[in-house]
């Protein structure tokens, strides 16, 4: 794990994180962990507050990226070190947009953010379009359409996993309305 500042990360993807905060400069000051984690359920990655940090101050407040070391296509493993670079920027960057909107929260907001986050679907689609949006509003409109074209254009990524990214998360069209309201 190599650390630069606030942000941890492990150096295999040193490159694409860096890539990824360079969209988000109002995140430097933000303590961020990147790990690996061996299985995150029916995600890519996650990201989440520490929880003990929900009792600091606001500026005091440390996240976690997950990762998952490994994702399916019909049925193979395959390393999420493997994909494309811009589409692992793409994933890193929907991720810190979550961060923004976590810093932009008080701490009960957060924790009620959090549990609506797991009990209700209709709050998955409303924080992973809000996650994508702040992407896009940062700039990074080109890597998430690469990875949303990466993901919806697979012949090999199992169908459920589309139907999942087709409703939860913004699709190409609507992202390039952002960038023209912009």
């Amino acid at each position: 794990m190599k650390a630069q500042e606030n942000h941890i990360y492990p150096d295999s993807i040193k490159n694409e994180i860096n890539a990824a905060l360079e969209f988000f400069p109002q995140l430097n000051g933000v303590k961020i962990t990147f790990k690996f984690k061996s299985d995150i359920k029916k995600s890519t990655m996650q990201a989440q507050p520490d929880f003990k940090s929900l009792l600091s101050p606001r500026s005091k407040r440390k996240y976690y990226i997950f990762i998952s070391e490994k994702f399916k296509i019909s049925g193979k493993e395959f390393k999420t070190i493997n994909v494309p670079k811009d589409v692992m920027i793409g994933w890193i960057g929907h991720e810190l947009g979550h961060i923004l909107d976590y810093e932009n929260r008080g701490t009960f907001n957060l924790i009620w953010f959090g549990i609506r986050y797991l009990y209700v679907e209709n709050h998955i689609v409303e924080a992973e379009r809000a996650a994508d949006t702040f992407a896009v509003n940062q700039g990074m409109e080109d890597y998430i359409l690469k990875t949303k074209n990466f993901i919806l254009n697979h012949a090999d990524i199992d169908k459920d996993y589309k139907k999942r990214i087709q409703r939860y998360y913004l699709s190409p069209e609507e992202i390039m309305e952002i960038v023209q309201d912009r």
